[in-house]
Parts: structure tokens; sequence; C-alpha cells
């Protein structure tokens, strides 16, 4: 019995390794063929493409063989192995297809369409070799036939439509009109072709120059909701390109308007207000917001809306109105009405953390905002982090009213039960800065190396700047003095003393001229004419340290304000592109890469150039149905 099974094992394990040598060998052969192919080496590419075709029996080597033969010219040869192929095989839809493109790049355009007409009639009758018909002639961009082959599958096959793949085809032939009727149709038949739907829209959003496509689209599914009201992938599938647009009233005038059919939209309408708050449309943010609290304290949604309602109204004032004291006031009582209504809990603590910064750093009330934080560690239960970034708060208040003792022992608190998470290295950091303000730049710089291993990118990025900043200056000089100086207009910076602080940095640059400090203070500038909402004068500094300093520390942070200023200030889309792809080019390491990469393929979509229009897939040579790949 063991020498029995010990024959069977060789037997086995001999044809194994026969079975091995064929797919090592075609694996070999077709990464050769597709690097001679990809390389317009034609003449070396062919056999190798034919000799993985007969290996491996993929048509879609032979159709690249096909191809290559046609760059040579060598028509006589490709075509007798066409023949020899529809000799073999049973099912050779495709290969006819391939004869009739073969026919046609020899300028015999009417043979090469019977060669059509004959496949189309030649299709067995189901939905895979419709498919694969279809996708042949795709492959050679053939999108007409494509389209036949599609519309006959129709008739013979009634129960497929091909809607989805009819619109791809119409994508291709740049018939906007019908490639909607397709996707709408596909939509009205079952709603959850929706995600599907929208993921080919934005590709083909991404290519519509001329907005062709965008007045298509609005046209139709405009004229959709108002004819069947009662389809409500129609209203979906406009809230979605209203979020690709960035058009958020328009986006929340529908979903409103759906609620009030459904019921069942609370999670869109908070998900769209986040979405909103994170573009700094703060208005289209707080409508959203509002629409959920007016539903009640009954809707689940109620208290993070509400919360987040005033958040926002904190981030409008923060951001774009902070120079208005009677503002400042209004939103304090508006703070005041939310915390009394909604009472003394965790809930609330992120609403009463913005209300303490406003009250310090905005209207000049500490011990107001002191009392408020004191009060708020009093409440029940809290959980370490809630209470580090509550007194991380208070330090901050004690800071800003020159208590550097008492904001050194609350940052200490907050990091004791933070030890292992990333508000503990940012309170550190803030520890950090608070000894770099009062000038004791040795322990600060020890305390910044440390966190430079940080696992928050934007927390290790502060600190490996600071300290950069702290160690390239600190022994330039026989004197410490302008470092003192930056350190001192960064303190009042961080205490909203905008004018002293300018004051004082202008103070270093007339003292000591061409000190390395220069990008530092041009840097610091720019932040401050933000603040004060001159934001053409602050991108004036930025160019400046791009220009002048492009290899110096602040090179990423500038260009990556300067592009953020052009996108949502200035309103320069083309140029704030155009800067977000300078950052994936020049600082593809900068912590700023990811977020710069985000908003450029968003841009970009709005605003491809003539070069991205190359590269999409409309306008490359093979082009495959998802269903085929």
């Amino acid at each position: 019995m063991k020498q029995f099974l010990f024959i069977i094992f060789l037997i086995c394990s001999l044809f194994a390794a026969q079975g091995q040598t064929p797919q090592n060998e075609i694996q070999t052969t077709s990464r050769l063929a597709n690097a001679y192919y990809s390389a317009a080496e034609y003449e070396k590419a062919a056999p190798l493409l034919l000799e993985v075709y007969n290996l491996s029996k993929n048509s879609n080597y032979f159709r690249l063989y096909i191809q290559s033969m046609i760059e040579l010219q060598q028509f006589e040869e490709a075509e007798e192995q066409i023949k020899n192929e529809l000799k073999k095989r049973r099912s050779h839809v495709d290969f006819i297809i391939h004869y009739g493109y073969l026919l046609k790049a020899q300028k015999k355009d009417k043979e090469a369409e019977k060669k059509y007409e004959e496949a189309i009639q030649l299709i067995p009758a189901n939905k895979g070799n419709y498919l694969t018909a279809a996708s042949a002639f795709v492959n050679w961009q053939e999108y007409e036939w494509a389209k036949k082959v599609y519309l006959k599958g129709r008739e013979v096959i009634p129960q497929e439509q091909f809607n989805y793949e009819l619109a791809r085809i119409y994508l291709y032939l740049h018939d906007y009109e019908q490639m909607m009727e397709e996707y709408l149709h596909l939509i009205r038949q079952d709603e959850k072709h929706l995600r599907r739907v929208e993921s080919t829209l934005a590709s083909a959003l991404r290519i519509d120059v001329d907005n062709e496509l965008r007045d298509e689209f609005r046209k139709q599914v405009l004229k959709r909701v108002q004819a069947e009201p009662n389809i409500t992938g129609y209203n979906r599938l406009l809230i979605w390109f209203f979020l690709q647009e960035k058009q958020f009233a328009g986006a929340l005038r529908q979903l409103i308007a759906l609620d009030r059919r459904t019921g069942e939209e609370d999670p869109q309408i908070f998900q769209l207000g986040q979405i909103a708050l994170n573009n700094e449309m703060y208005d289209d943010a707080k409508r959203a917001f509002h629409y959920l609290v007016e539903k009640g304290e009954n809707s689940p949604f109620f208290m993070q809306a509400y919360v987040k309602n005033v958040h926002a109204s904190f981030l409008h004032f923060t951001n774009m109105d902070q120079d208005n004291p009677s503002e400042g006031q209004l939103l304090a009582g508006q703070f005041e009405q939310s915390l009394e209504m909604l009472g003394m809990h965790e809930g609330t603590i992120s609403l009463r953390l913005d209300y303490a910064h406003l009250l310090t750093f905005y209207l000049n009330d500490p011990e107001k905002a002191i009392d408020l934080l004191e009060k708020s560690l009093t409440i029940p239960r809290l959980r370490a982090e809630e209470t580090g970034m509550l007194k991380t708060g208070l330090a901050d208040i004690y800071l800003y009213s020159g208590d550097q003792w008492e904001a050194t022992l609350l940052y200490s608190q907050a990091i004791d039960v933070n030890k292992n998470n990333a508000l503990g290295d940012e309170v550190k950091l803030k520890k950090a800065k608070l000894a770099y303000f009062m000038g004791n730049f040795s322990w600060a710089k020890a305390q910044l190396d440390v966190l430079k291993a940080s696992t928050s990118k934007l927390t290790a990025n502060d600190a490996l700047e600071l300290s950069m900043l702290i160690g390239n200056n600190l022994n330039l000089d026989t004197t410490a003095i302008p470092l003192e100086l930056f350190a001192r207009a960064d303190y009042l910076f961080f205490r909203n003393q905008d004018t002293k602080a300018m004051a004082t940095l202008d103070s270093i640059a007339e003292a000591f001229p061409s000190h390395s400090l220069t990008d530092k203070i041009l840097f610091r500038k720019a932040k401050i004419a933000i603040d004060q909402n001159n934001y053409t004068q602050a991108a004036g500094y930025l160019r400046e340290i791009t220009e002048n300093y492009h290899s110096g520390l602040l090179a990423d942070d500038a260009l990556f304000m300067l592009a953020e200023l052009y996108n949502y200030h200035l309103d320069e889309k083309e140029k704030a592109k155009e800067l977000y792809r300078e950052m994936l080019t020049k600082h593809p390491g900068s912590v700023f890469t990811e977020e710069s990469r985000d908003k450029f393929r968003e841009l970009r979509e709005a605003y491809p150039d003539s070069q991205e229009l190359k590269e999409e897939p409309f306008f490359r040579g093979i082009v495959i149905p998802d269903e085929i790949n």
C-alpha cells in the first residue's frame, strides 16, 4: 500500500510540475511582450504576443498581436492567422470583428462593414456573448457598432436592456442626451443602481470641458424629478450632482424636499452640513443643522445638530467676522442660550470650549471663561480625554492672561491623564511652545525633538518646524535677541494682538536685516494678514517665500497656504489647482501632500487641462467595459 501511494504521489507531482512550467513561461513571455508593445517595438512584440496567445488562449493577446501587425502593415500574415483561428473556434464572433478591423485598416471599408454585420448576426442569444461582442468593437474604438450590438441585444433578449452598457457607449460618442436617458431608466428600474451610475458619471464629468454634460444632466434630471416625483432615485442623483459641484444650497433644498416625503434623510442632511462646514461654507452648514434642530428634541440628531449649528456660527465669526465686536456679543448670547437649554453634561463640552475661546481671545473676558471651564470640570463621569481637553482650554486662557505657571501646571495635568494618545502629544507641544514664548529655548527644543516622532503628523510637523527654528537661530549670533523678539511676536500673535506682533516683527527686520529669520517673519506676517482678512497682502508674503526661500523649512507650508488662499478666498481656482499640483511634485513628503492631492483632484474635475484630457480613457485606444474586465 505504501509503495502504491508513493507512486501516486510521484505521478501527481509530475503533472503539477508539467502544469507549472507553461504558467511560468506565459508570465515571463507576456511581461516581455507587453514591454515591447508599450514601447511601440511592434516587430519584437508581435511574435511574443502570438506565442502568449497560443499558450494561454487569452484573446486579448491576439487582438494586441493584430494591432501590432497593422502597425507593421503586415496585413496578409495577420489575415492568415485570423482565418486559422476562425477554422478552429466555435465561438468566433470577436475574431470576425478583428477581421473586419483588419480590413478597415487597409481602407477596405465596405468589406469591413460586411464582416461587422456578419459578426452581429452570429452572436448567440445570451447576455455574455453580447457583452463580449460589444467589448471587441469598443476595443477597436468602433463605438457605433458596439451600440448596434446592444440595441440588437435588446430585441433578442427583451429582459436584458443593457442600459448601463449603452450609456457608456453614448458617453464615448458624446451623445449625452441618450446617455442620461439610459442612466435614468436604470435608476427608475431600481435605485440600487444609483451608486454605480454616480461613479461612472463622476468620471464623465471630469472630461466635460464645455459643460455639455452638466447642462444635459440638469435638464434631464430636473425634468424627471418634476414628471415622476415618486422616483426618489432621481432626487438622490440630483443631490449627488449638487454636492459634486459644491452647490450645497441646492443639495440642501433637494434633501429637505425629499425628507418631507420620506422622513428618513436626517443622516444625509447632517452629513451635508458637515461637508459644507469642512468647505468653509458656514451659512449652508448652519441651514442644514438648523433644519434638524427645528425637528425638535425627539430627533436623534437634535443634540449633534444643535451643537454643530453653534460651532458653525463660531467658525464663521473667528474666520470671517472677528473684527466685529457686536457680532461677537451676539454670538456670546447664542452660546449662553444654548448652554442654558442643553444643560451641563459631556455632550456640551465642545460648545463650552468654543465659548471659552470666544470669551478669552475675542471678547477679552478670560475670568468668565475660566469660571465656565472650571464648572465644566465638575461634570460627572468625564473621560480622561474630556478632562484633558478642558484643562488644556483652561491652560490656554491662563497663558493668554500671562499666568505662565498656572498654564504649565494645567498642561502637565492634561498630559498626565492622556499620555498615550494624540491629545497628550498635542498638549506636550503646547507646553513646549509656552517655554519657547518665555525664552526657555533649550528646554523647549529638547521636548520638541521628542515630539518629532509623534504618531500625529500635524503635531510631528509643528514640532519639527519649531525645533529647527530654535536650532537654526539660537547660536548664529553672539546674542539671542532676534529669536527672543520673534518668540515675543509669536506670543502676541497667540494672544490675538496682531498690531503689536506685526510691529515686533518689523523691528527684527530693521535691526537685523538679512537674518535667517526673514522667511519666518514673512510667514508670520502672512498669518496676521489672513487674520485681518487681507488675503491679497497675505498672498504677497507667501509668494515671496515660495520664490526666494523655496528650499527653506517653510516652503511647503507657504505653498499650501497660498493654494488655500487662491482656492477659498481669492477665487482663482485654476491658480489653486496649479499650486496643489506643485505641492505634489516639489514637496511629496510634506504633511500637506495627502490633502493637496485630494483638493487637486477635486479642482482637476472642474478645470481639466488639455494634457489631462489626453490621459482620459475616452482618448486612449483601448476601452473595455467593466463587465468584461
